[in-house]
């Protein structure tokens, strides 16, 4: 199946130094990026899943600032955020939750197999070079970039880059738009969690990990989802039936219809591991899921990376 026509990535001024880059279709490997930028530094939160992906975003980017950014955000791990890590550096700096690279390290370049019909290009895992445990804030000589860890969330270790003189606010994948969640690797009590944090914080503006740029009704999407998750696991334990069954059976209603709904097979494992008292971001077969999840399809899902 050949990949859906999709309009090309665009860097969108969101505030005065802050811009969103959107990738649209928003699915498998295809997600946002962020630009911060002030007087002494830029900040670029997360790169992209390819090389030539990575390329058109670092040429957007020093088109505002020439000669490239100076530290690169890596809100978690997962190679559509980290594997254009490696085009930004020496220049820029690298950085994460110490987790975050702990876990960078340990995946590898794993998730190029899943999908090993994307041409990935050259995507050299390069780690963060400094991390941090709780919060961390980046002085740009403009609008500061307050790096807060809010996981376990999507992963185990998710942080937020939070720009509070704009009030622009850039979730990783803990939001989401327009898109399907997907909380296998982190949780969805976690992901609750957080997202009462991230509403208190009082963000006008909204950029998630993927799909369109929004307001805090993004926060309400996801948690709505999370919460309809939720009551299909408890259903679906009190009925007997193994998450796929409880996916095949489910009703989505308003969500049937986002982009990469197959994750709720996922979902619901670890829907279904936290209500039996696994305890948020510990470890589930990632494999395993996704052999499920093509199952559910009939086919593997699509990435159009």
């Amino acid at each position: 199946m050949s990949a859906p026509v999709q309009a090309p990535p665009s860097l969108e001024q969101v505030a005065e130094g802050v811009y969103a880059y959107v990738q649209p279709g928003g699915g498998w490997c295809v997600n946002n990026a962020g630009l911060v930028v002030g007087e002494d530094c830029a900040v670029l939160v997360d790169t992209a899943a390819t090389e030539a992906r990575t390329r058109r975003l670092r040429e957007v980017v020093e088109r505002i600032v020439p000669g490239g950014v100076d530290f690169v955000v890596n809100t978690h791990f997962h190679g559509d955020h980290t594997f254009g890590n490696g085009q930004f550096t020496p220049r820029a700096r690298v950085v994460a939750h110490a987790g975050t690279r702990a876990d960078s390290a340990e995946a590898g370049l794993h998730l190029r197999g899943l999908w090993p019909q994307v041409e990935w290009g050259e995507t050299p895992l390069t780690l963060p070079s400094l991390t941090f445990e709780d919060t961390l804030t980046l002085h740009t000589g403009g609008p500061q970039a307050e790096l807060l860890h809010v996981g376990p969330a999507h992963t185990a270790n998710d942080v937020v880059v939070w720009v509070p003189e704009r009030a622009v606010l850039f979730t990783g994948d803990v939001v989401w738009s327009g898109v399907t969640p997907y909380v296998l690797m982190g949780s969805v009590t976690g992901s609750l969690r957080a997202l009462q944090r991230l509403r208190a914080l009082g963000p006008r503006t909204v950029v998630p990990g993927h799909g369109p740029v929004g307001g805090p009704e993004l926060l309400d999407f996801t948690e709505a989802y999370l919460r309809l998750l939720g009551r299909l696991a408890a259903d679906g334990l009190r009925d007997g039936l193994t998450p796929l069954q409880a996916a095949r059976r489910a009703d989505l209603g308003e969500f049937a219809a986002l982009v990469d709904a197959e994750r709720l097979v996922g979902n619901l494992h670890r829907a279904y591991a936290e209500q039996q008292g696994l305890a948020p971001g510990a470890r589930l077969d990632v494999v395993a899921s996704f052999k499920e999840m093509v199952a559910f399809l009939g086919g593997p899902p699509a990435c159009h990376a």
